[in-house]
């Protein structure tokens, strides 16, 4: 397995994506692609660790490259983090094989 390659994941409330790709692509990134979302969230539930609980959500995916990964990922968490409006999140997930993209 080659472990040069990630699918770094961001979720954020909606409406923040384009401002997060602007953050990713200043870090070294080249793209990605951008979905809509819906959280699941129980009527109990409102609150996660004292933030109120947006169900609009937008998905970022980006391909991207070891070299890179941590700088993208805290840029991202520095400008549009937990404790910031978009609320956002971020998780990486190694590729394994990467066709169609030079990263």
């Amino acid at each position: 397995m080659n472990n040069n390659n990630y699918l770094l994941i961001t979720i954020c409330n909606h409406g923040f994506s384009e401002e997060i790709m602007e953050v990713a692509k200043a870090a070294g990134v080249k793209g990605g692609t951008i979905m809509r979302g819906r959280g699941s969230v129980t009527d109990k539930v409102e609150k996660f660790f004292g933030i109120t609980i947006q169900p609009e959500k937008d998905i970022i995916l980006i391909v991207l490259n070891n070299k890179i990964k941590q700088g993208v990922m805290d840029a991202i968490a520095n400008y549009h983090g937990i404790t910031k409006p978009a609320h956002a999140i971020s998780f990486a997930l190694p590729v394994e094989d990467v066709l169609g993209i030079i990263t």
